[in-house]
């Protein structure tokens, strides 16, 4: 397996940061979720973070959400199953999120 993977690799592998109240406040240690392709591994998630965000990741954890019931009026559907990942960098390295105007 390659050490680095190519840009089309790192969009397909990471698919959008997830703010919520409670990941909000887990960035003030340094850590952050991100939605993930289901069958990525940790080692190409970190490889990917690295690369699109230039900094050092410390470590990984992973979980799988399960699809929930969405209700709609009479109408009972379900949210798609994802990955998540909870990155922590390095002390010295951060994300930066939120677009300052």
């Amino acid at each position: 397996m390659s050490n680095s993977i190519n840009k089309k690799d790192v969009t397909d592998i990471i698919k959008y940061p997830i703010l919520t109240d409670k990941t909000t406040q887990i960035l003030e240690d340094s850590r952050y979720s991100f939605a993930v392709e289901i069958k990525a591994k940790k080692l190409e998630i970190k490889q990917a973070i690295e690369q699109l965000f230039h900094v050092k990741v410390k470590k990984i954890n992973t979980l799988i959400i399960k699809p929930k019931k969405k209700r709609v009026g009479k109408y009972i559907g379900y949210k798609n199953k994802y990955k998540k990942a909870i990155v922590k960098l390095h002390d010295r390295y951060e994300i930066n999120l939120f677009l300052n105007s």
